[in-house]
């Protein structure tokens, strides 16, 4: 390889999170990643090994579009208004490669602009480009400014993505090589066929997250405590369905405010209301803003989850039995695979379904019940998450062989 490779993310939590792995391989490799995002991620990138450039100190996304939902639509308009501008910037770098997580539509634009092979890393689970575009445009949340219309123009007459639309943040999959951020038994064969060509990563960077403190555990430890539940829904559900969020919440708090063998510890993500302390805390029920998921989930027994991408593998990797509450997006198919696999049980008939105490203690009655089936079933989801983890080494070397 001739030069560095350059990547991108839009500093969304849960994405760059999963970018963690690649950049650290990246980078024993000898590869030198720069990482294009915003200045919240430096620290995580340099420990990493990786070597940061803030994306937007020239033009912030809000500067880009500032009323666009869903919010991922911005991108869009980031990447049609200052796509060649972020380009010549790279370009300065000398790279022989792009790299970007599907969301950061400004890598399709930067790898078109500088005439290179481009890697993308998969937004999601199953995320595949036409239905969920099919999907968005149907979607009541949608709300398209004219500054991403026209940015979508652009990308079309200026940079040729022919198919650029809104939804752009979700089409992105390269002719080149796709990353794929679960182990492959979490898609079936002819679910691969829009991400080819493929390779699976995973999302899980056991080895970053060791380098952490160890905070102070967030369950009580009293005596006669059997059931640790964990609960966290977290941080982009709070941005669009906080009623329903809100609402599943207050029935697992009812549900075992006199279970003197269960206590929960919820977590708002850092962006839940400022007062739920005030109206879900009870004695067995501890609310967070946010917590050190990664050591919560090595003290739970059960996971009661949204199914998010992240926190679903996160929570297979220790081991813990989870209650499904999807919400929106990749989250439902997530949970169904979840729960075929034998992983995780369902809270309601729907996504935001009507969650009421009552159900929440059929679920925690039914982990209990299929303890036996489940566990059997983490562990041969764990060792799928190990053996996605070894064969890393082996994806970079593919990654770094489209190279110029």
């Amino acid at each position: 390889m001739t030069g560095p490779v350059v990547l991108f993310t839009m500093g969304e939590r849960g994405h760059f999170a999963r970018l963690l792995p690649v950049i650290d391989g990246l980078a024993r490799a000898g590869a030198a990643p720069y990482v294009f995002t915003g200045r919240p991620c430096q620290t995580e990138i340099e420990r990493a090994g990786g070597r940061f450039v803030d994306l937007f100190a020239g033009h912030t996304l809000d500067e880009a579009d500032a009323t666009s939902l869903p919010l991922a639509s911005r991108s869009v308009t980031f990447a049609g208004r200052f796509g060649a501008e972020i380009a010549d910037q790279a370009r300065a770098l000398g790279p022989s490669l792009v790299l970007h997580d599907t969301f950061a539509v400004i890598g399709t634009v930067v790898a078109r602009c500088l005439g290179l092979p481009r890697v993308n890393v998969c937004a999601g689970h199953n995320v595949a480009p036409q239905p969920t575009i099919a999907a968005l445009e149907h979607d009541p949340r949608v709300r398209v400014s004219d500054a991403c219309f026209a940015a979508v123009r652009r990308l079309r007459d200026e940079h040729g993505l022919a198919d650029a639309s809104p939804f752009s943040y979700v089409s992105g999959v390269s002719p080149d090589l796709n990353l794929y951020c679960e182990p492959p038994q979490f898609l079936r064969p002819d679910e691969r066929r829009p991400f080819e060509p493929l390779a699976f990563i995973g999302s899980l960077w056991p080895d970053g997250v060791a380098r952490e403190p160890r905070a102070a555990t967030r369950f009580s430890g009293r005596p006669g405590v059997s059931t640790r539940i964990y609960a966290s829904f977290g941080t982009i559900i709070w941005r669009y369905y906080t009623d329903a969020a809100i609402d599943a919440l207050i029935a697992l708090k009812t549900a075992i405010a006199h279970r003197p063998d269960v206590e929960a510890v919820v977590s708002l993500g850092g962006a839940g209301p400022s007062d739920a302390a005030a109206w879900l805390s009870t004695p067995n029920v501890r609310v967070e803003s946010y917590v050190d998921q990664w050591q919560v989930l090595s003290e739970a027994t059960v996971y009661v989850t949204h199914h998010g991408l992240n926190s679903t593998h996160e929570a297979i990797y220790h081991r813990v039995p989870m209650v499904a509450y999807p919400f929106f997006f990749d989250q439902p198919a997530l949970a169904a695979r979840c729960i075929e696999l034998g992983l995780s049980v369902p809270l309601a008939d729907s996504p935001r379904g009507r969650v009421t105490p009552d159900a929440v203690l059929a679920a925690l009655d039914r982990v209990a019940a299929t303890r036996a089936s489940m566990d059997a079933a983490l562990d041969a989801a764990r060792g799928w998450e190990e053996e996605t983890i070894r064969g890393r080494p082996t994806v970079i070397r593919r990654v770094l062989a489209l190279a110029k």
